[in-house]
């Protein structure tokens, strides 16, 4: 601590006093008067006897001792600020790593930034923060980390699609068609990376193909989490059975999921299942289709991203439902279709006439009307085609998912794990994940 005598004479005009520490002072004699006609600064900082618990307005020249044991703080900071205004905080009880300090700039820059809101998140932080003017605003010279608590983000495009559902098996001795496959969920997103962050991918497998007397299986969800950002597009729902009652523990109808999957053509299970489960805004998909048990022949078509599947159809020669067509995206520079629904299986002995239904646009599988349906199209998130009744035929698998970040070839990183594809398209750089890996922004 230091202590300033001032002279009887008065100082000349420009003297400076500094006082560096908290305690410093100034004597000043019997008959001097100090007198600030400028902007008085560097007088130290007044400590606050009061702990604060709760939310508060600080004051420009007031040090804080923050105490978040119960519960995270946010600190709003003067709405006007003068250059070299000071403030200061402490982690009174060492639980900010477990509760954090939030600063609220209240309008200002901090760290030449107006957002986001800087965080301190550190055991026993100290942060004294000094006003350095409009284009930088406050800055901490003491932080402990010497972090930047304001980080930019940059834009990125990014695809998420789940894994596509099987189809129902048609391994039965009676005649009953399976359902499609629905399609892997389908969701996009323009969203800011944050600078250093990591972000996990995981792609969805497609339903597998089922070889034994039951229902198919639902895709994979497919998905990509870090700071900021939180994707999980639902696997696609399994398309119905095709089998008899008394030959299966179990008869079930399409399956829920991304895309539901088409209803297979044994009463009453033949109601397809519901897509966009579990539910996110927009829809990543839509209802399979119905089968139908007239002639046992014709299940339904599975839901694609951006249709429902088709109604199996037993007029004339009974033929399954279409897949319903999946979404557009030009996410790699190119228009392409994903999640399209699988089509359902047709077919019977005694009329060869039938047909399958189509697979959606976006790597839905074909139906059969002569044995198994096709698989769906690998990183598409297309479902699996449904197979022909009596056909012996065990069910067709879904495609596996695929997710995609395109950003600024500019804010690449080139940091990635899981070895994506990565191509440039113009200014722009696609990164593709077949399989699970990261991206460091």
């Amino acid at each position: 601590m230091s202590k300033i005598e001032v002279d009887t004479i008065a100082p000349q005009s420009g003297t400076t006093v500094t006082l560096g520490e908290s305690g410093d002072t100034v004597n000043i004699p019997s008959g001097v008067t100090l007198t600030n006609s400028g902007t008085a600064t560097g007088f130290g900082i007044s400590w606050q006897s009061d702990i604060k618990t709760s939310a508060f307005t600080a004051v420009a020249g007031e040090g804080y001792w923050i105490n978040t044991t119960s519960a995270a703080i946010t600190v709003t900071l003067p709405a006007s600020a003068s250059v070299g205004d000071e403030i200061e905080f402490t982690d009174y009880a060492r639980t900010w790593g477990t509760n954090n300090l939030t600063l609220n700039p209240n309008s200002l820059n901090y760290q030449g930034n107006s957002s986001p809101n800087p965080v301190y998140d550190t055991n026993g932080q100290h942060v004294r923060i000094v006003y350095s003017g409009a284009t930088q605003g406050w800055i901490p010279t003491v932080d402990d980390d010497v972090t930047l608590e304001t980080p930019q983000t940059y834009s990125a495009d990014i695809l998420v699609v789940a894994g596509g559902g099987s189809q129902g098996n048609a391994l039965s001795t009676p005649k009953h068609a399976s359902g499609g496959g629905g399609a892997g969920g389908y969701r996009t997103s323009t969203s800011g990376l944050t600078p250093g962050a990591t972000y996990t991918v995981t792609v969805g497998a497609g339903g597998v193909q089922d070889v034994s007397v039951g229902n198919g299986n639902n895709g994979s969800d497919s998905s990509i989490s870090g700071t900021g950002i939180s994707i999980t597009s639902a696997g696609g729902g399994a398309g119905g059975d095709g089998v008899d009652t008394g030959q299966a523990a179990v008869v079930q109808a399409g399956q829920d999921g991304g895309s539901g999957g088409g209803g297979g053509s044994r009463a009453p299970y033949t109601s397809g299942g519901s897509g966009n489960t579990p539910s996110t805004s927009p829809s990543q998909g839509n209802n399979g289709g119905t089968g139908d048990n007239a002639n046992r022949t014709c299940g339904g078509g599975g839901g694609g991203a951006g249709q429902t599947g088709a109604n199996g159809d037993p007029a004339g020669n009974s033929t399954g439902g279409d897949g319903g067509d999946g979404s557009q995206s030009s996410i790699t520079g190119t228009a392409t279709y994903y999640a399209g629904g699988g089509g359902g299986g047709a077919g019977y002995s005694a009329n060869d006439g039938n047909a399958g239904g189509t697979g959606g646009l976006g790597g839905g599988g074909n139906g059969s009307a002569v044995g198994v349906g096709s698989n769906g199209t690998a990183n598409t998130g297309g479902g699996g085609g449904g197979s022909r009744g009596d056909s012996g035929a065990p069910g067709a698998s879904g495609g596996s998912g695929v997710v995609i970040i395109r950003v600024a070839t500019a804010d690449y990183t080139g940091t990635t794990t899981g070895s994506p594809t990565v191509t440039t398209d113009g200014t722009d750089t696609v990164i593709k994940f077949t399989g699970d890996g990261s991206y460091t922004a």
